[in-house]
């Protein structure tokens, strides 16, 4: 998973766990970026009576580094509150729910949006719109019917010009975890095991999973540091390349309300609310794919996910060898001889993962940032979309794909995992020569598959993701 139960601690409070993050040229609306950032993963969809939602405790924030130190330049921050209408109900719903200002549907929550220029905390801060409604839940065909149009109806347009909606989509990343998680049992390539299983299709372990995500629709020319709107051949430009990460911070002290009873007080009528106190602290980030999750170790994942990004460099030995290089020819006896034999720093993923690609390096691309060592995705945004978005991004010779930003459609299992066996190597280190079996390297799930018949594998407008299935139409593989 890119980012899913990533760090033990983060992993016990999935309303603040980024699980994904998306930054690419708007297909539909090329002059603009869209940042997807998903929370709260392996979300059942049946998960009454308290469905799923944002934390109205947690601090969502999608940051934006334009300048290349490491920093946000740009901050967007959405805040959420819940109401109950009827607090003596113990349904989500009493009746169907045919619009976001439904009688009928008693647990709203809308959110607002600030924008700060400057470090995040102490830099200017204007509010670009508040009381904005998220939709419900998918619940089912009685409770939620229309669903898509109630959940079109959630899109906003904010004082700047930009796009935002906030809600429940299909966990769109596709993964065959099981086989992951299984030391590396992948099925399509089983042939490479000493094991009798036949190879097989992989398993969409996410199928029929829920995320909440937070999208934003951005005129680049709000992103840029000088205020252009990079275009075709300005992708050598500086200004072209900006860098993004999403987090979610908790207050610093949370008091707990007591129980009249053990301080003596029979009167309990009236419960206390949960306090919070002090300044906001990181619990959770998210830049590239995958990187708390197999490239960190255990012992850092929840020091890794506390700092800030232009700190990763401390992290750079895990990056140079990284484990799972060193796993593979085990778990693949006599496949990787190649791969096994190397024992250089890993140039090729310090650049992708942690500068970006500096220009020379593939012909007529570039998105590097500069020195700083940080885990954020950077995009050039002077890339035009692709009409036909190859899975495999960059190394399927799409430059406006994975690792340049990352696309709803991109394979980024298959991409990293060859990336990591050696397959990006040969960029930077001509001598040497990928192992044959890299490019079969798959976890056999290529695509987001949907239940809905009448539901695209993406959408092709904004948000993009496809809207959840319901609670009721729910199955899993």
């Amino acid at each position: 998973m890119t980012s899913h139960r990533e760090a033990p601690r983060i992993s016990k409070d999935p309303v603040a766990d980024n699980t994904d993050l998306y930054a690419f040229v708007s297909p539909d609306k090329p002059d603009s970026v869209t940042i997807l950032a998903s929370y709260i993963p392996l979300e059942e969809p049946a998960g009454g009576p308290n469905f799923n939602a944002f934390g109205d405790d947690v601090l969502y924030e999608i940051l934006i580094d334009n300048n290349g130190d490491g920093k946000e330049d740009i901050t967007y921050q959405f805040r959420f509150d819940t109401k109950i209408g009827n607090p003596e109900s113990f349904l989500y719903n009493t009746g169907p729910i045919d619009s976001l200002d439904s009688a009928d549907w008693n647990v709203k929550q809308t959110y607002s949006v600030r924008r700060v220029l400057g470090r995040r905390r102490t830099g200017r801060s204007s509010l670009l719109r508040s009381d904005i409604p998220t939709p419900p839940v998918n619940i089912g065909p009685r409770s939620t019917p229309g669903y898509a149009d109630l959940a079109n109806a959630a899109i906003m347009t904010l004082d700047d010009g930009s796009t935002v909606f906030a809600g429940q989509r299909d966990e769109a990343f596709y993964v065959d975890l099981g086989s992951i998680f299984d030391l590396g049992t992948l099925r399509p390539v089983q042939n490479f095991h000493l094991i009798s299983t036949p190879a097989a299709a992989g398993v969409d372990t996410t199928k029929g999973f829920s995320v909440h995500t937070i999208a934003i629709q951005v005129p680049k020319n709000l992103l840029t540091r000088d205020g252009s709107t990079p275009g075709s051949g300005d992708f050598a430009k500086p200004a072209s390349t900006i860098s993004v990460w999403a987090s979610a911070s908790r207050r610093k002290a949370t008091i707990l309300p007591t129980d009249g009873d053990d301080e003596g007080d029979d009167d309990d009528d009236e419960s206390e609310p949960v306090i919070t106190h002090g300044p906001w602290i990181q619990v959770s980030r998210l830049g590239m794919p995958l990187i708390n999750e197999v490239i960190i170790p255990l012992g850092h994942k929840d020091q890794w996910n506390e700092f800030h990004p232009r700190f990763d460099s401390r992290f750079i030995q895990y990056y140079k060898t990284p484990e799972l290089q060193k796993l593979l020819p085990i778990l693949y006896p006599g496949v990787f001889p190649n791969l096994a034999a190397y024992s250089k720093d890993r140039a090729d993923l310090i650049a992708i993962l942690l500068t970006g690609v500096p220009g020379g390096i593939i012909s007529g691309f570039q998105n590097f940032t500069g020195p700083i060592q940080s885990d954020q995705l950077r995009l050039n945004m002077a890339y035009a979309p692709s009409s036909a978005p190859n899975r495999l991004g960059l190394l399927g010779g799409q430059l406006d794909g994975f690792p340049n930003g990352r696309r709803v459609q991109d394979d980024v299992i298959d991409i990293e995992i060859r990336a990591v066996a050696g397959a990006t190597l040969p960029l930077v280190d001509p001598s040497f020569a990928p192992d044959a079996a890299v490019g079969l390297l798959s976890d056999g799930v290529d695509t987001n598959p949907v239940q809905s018949p009448n539901a695209a594998s993406f959408l092709s407008v904004f948000p993009y993701l496809p809207h959840p299935v319901s609670g009721y139409d729910h199955r899993h593989d």
